[in-house]
């Protein structure tokens, strides 16, 4: 009986071990996630599973291109996946031809591949001044995405950040960490 009680004991354990593992993992380092929309083709697509590294922040700031998860303020549950544009303290335009500019220069990048139509161009119209924890966000289709643009969405504060997209793991055909281009 003794024997008997010892392995359930050992065995409560390593379930408990296991569990808290488990919870330390998805609060802390990283957690999974899937793109509902089209926001971010061609770079990510709809129904693709990413994996949220939620940890390299605690460390260091988000940098430019980052493709980073933050919650939509208002819906419960629901979180948005977006490239950061601009950096705290920046300010942000984007003009009628839809060329971004970065503190009056042109942003070079090569992830919104389409040209920024008029009626897109949301409140970016106007120079955007952010502040010293805050980040502006778009969709790599962007002409199909709601984002910084966006009164709704507006500029991303720095303790909103859940963490960046880190691994693609579904589909197959795509699975790799995602880096700059």
């Amino acid at each position: 009986m003794n024997k008997v009680m010892k392995e359930i004991i050992n065995t409560l354990l390593y379930l408990l071990a296991v569990l808290c593992i488990t919870y330390v993992l998805i609060n802390f380092v990283g957690q999974r996630t899937q793109v509902d929309g089209a926001s971010m083709e061609t770079t990510l697509s709809d129904g693709d599973n990413l994996i949220v590294d939620k940890i390299t922040y605690r460390f260091e700031d988000p940098q430019r291109f980052d493709i980073i998860v933050f919650p939509f303020q208002y819906q419960e549950n629901t979180y948005y996946i977006k490239r950061i544009i601009g950096m705290p303290g920046e300010t942000v335009q984007i003009g009628e031809d839809g060329t971004i500019y970065i503190d009056g220069e042109a942003l070079t990048e090569s992830y919104g591949r389409e040209v920024i139509k008029p009626e897109h161009i949301g409140i970016a119209i106007d120079p955007i001044q952010l502040g010293e924890d805050e980040y502006f966000v778009m969709g790599d289709n962007r002409n199909n995405s709601s984002d910084s643009r966006m009164e709704i969405v507006g500029n991303i504060h720095r303790k909103d950040i859940i963490g960046r997209a880190w691994l693609r793991i579904w589909p197959l055909s795509k699975v790799g960490i995602l880096k700059h281009q």
